[in-house]
């Protein structure tokens, strides 16, 4: 059985700079949501208790290629991308219409896990997308996954209760940050992921035209604003008097 573990690439948050209430992305590396690093150590301990095969399934411009050694030297055993220039930047509902496509080119998917959210935007649309267009059941908030032959038992955390549900497969389910902690990969893993097989396609592979112009615009994206009230102090004494004051520590 094959496990599809979709990630995407995304801009390197903690290299993230504030300038004029807007992001600067110069020079900040790209890397693999860290969301999405859980949903694909969820497959790699499935794959261990087991008998499976981790994909790891991408789409973007061609610097996804290398990004997603990143995914090999962590344990996927394969890499399926979908390259193209016009998928940098593209909106949640074209690239789900490419992974779904891509999806369908691999044979014997029995599990396809995305993470909650992406590391940028954090819509949390692809996979109910996804799922959407490839007729295939959903659960969401997984916490915890478990195969049990042709099914598999999710654990969802809510807002207000914990849900165990089983779902037959094939299936979506996306995972939230705190199923597990993402392993780190050793140099000789790191090493040894660029020998691991990948294939890649073009769009017109894959059957999925980008439409003229984006159906979802961005209008800003701006930091919110702070104000310091700039209060002096010149003791330990002024400072714990300063934070009672303000509510900050209690009286």
């Amino acid at each position: 059985m094959n496990i599809v573990v979709a990630m995407k690439q995304v801009p390197d948050l903690q290299q993230v700079r504030i300038r004029n209430r807007e992001p600067v992305f110069t020079d900040v590396p790209l890397v693999l949501g860290n969301i999405d690093k859980n949903a694909l150590e969820a497959a790699v301990a499935i794959k261990e208790s087991g008998d499976a095969n981790v994909i790891a399934l991408s789409a973007g411009n061609e610097d996804v290629e290398d990004t997603i050694k990143e995914a090999l030297a962590a344990g996927a055993d394969e890499a399926f991308l979908v390259l193209d220039d016009k998928l940098n930047g593209a909106e949640s509902g074209v690239v789900a219409q490419v992974l779904a496509a891509a999806v369908k080119k691999i044979d014997d998917v029995g599990l396809i896990l995305f993470g909650e959210g992406s590391g940028d935007n954090y819509s949390g649309q692809v996979g109910s997308r996804v799922a959407e267009l490839l007729g295939l059941p959903q659960v969401a908030y997984a916490s915890a996954l478990e195969l049990k032959g042709d099914k598999a038992l999710v654990t969802r955390s809510l807002e207000d209760c914990t849900e165990i549900v089983e779902v037959t497969l094939p299936a979506v389910v996306t995972v939230l940050s705190d199923i597990n902690e993402a392993r780190i990969p050793s140099v000789t893993q790191i090493l040894k992921a660029g020998k691991k097989p990948k294939e890649v396609l073009e769009l017109d592979e894959v059957g999925v035209k980008i439409p003229p112009a984006a159906s979802v615009v961005t209008v800003s994206n701006l930091a919110p604003e702070t104000e310091r009230k700039r209060i002096v102090v010149k003791s330990v004494a002024e400072l714990i008097q300063s934070l009672t004051t303000e509510g900050v520590i209690g009286r």
